[in-house]
């Protein structure tokens, strides 16, 4: 029997949602023409924002059916993380894309997992969605993997070694002076 190559054998997701507490956009990637504009989209997000809103997926994530997709979503301080898939997709393998996604970002972001740091580091959170998923298709789940990925890219590849590990304490000096200053 010959392997016909179907779709089964490969889960898709049709996007990746990251929200605000308002259900406002920090980054999003679509990978499905199930929403052809930019105002289904924007219809999509602000219907699935209203539906779970209330929900309290702060310590696990939680999955629900919604417009015939499957979606699984978590909540940290004021941003919500959004995974979606067909009907027929396996929730797990979601899940693993969501989690994979949070933990990435948290470790990118330094474990300050905020609009407002996320907002400082959208290019970060960008190149994780493209290590992650590529025209719907899964590449990654591992966040160590990912995080490691991105923090290579991000790299001015022009600099030497020296200089870019110099720069990298300038920027957590920058983060940590930053941080006292706002507290």
């Amino acid at each position: 029997m010959a392997f016909s190559g179907s779709r089964d054998a490969c889960p898709m997701v049709k996007n990746i949602l990251l929200l605000d507490s308002e259900g406002k956009r920090v980054a999003v990637k679509y990978y499905s023409d199930d929403w052809p504009t930019n105002n289904a989209k924007l219809a999509f997000e602000k219907s699935l924002f209203t539906k779970t809103m209330k929900s309290n997926a702060r310590t696990e994530a939680e999955i629900t059916m919604f417009d015939n997709y499957i979606v699984v979503y978590k909540f940290v301080q004021d941003l919500h993380f959004f995974v979606t898939g067909g009907d027929d997709e396996n929730e797990l393998i979601l899940a693993s894309v969501l989690q994979g996604f949070f933990d990435s970002v948290s470790l990118l972001l330094r474990s300050t997992v905020d609009k407002r740091e996320a907002l400082e580091n959208l290019d970060l959170i960008f190149l994780c969605l493209d290590e992650i998923v590529e025209k719907g298709m899964i590449l990654e789940t591992d966040a160590n993997v990912i995080a490691g990925k991105v923090a290579v890219n991000s790299m001015d590849p022009g600099a030497p070694l020296s200089e870019q590990t110099i720069s990298q304490a300038l920027a957590t000096a920058r983060e940590h002076l930053t941080r006292t200053l706002f507290q």
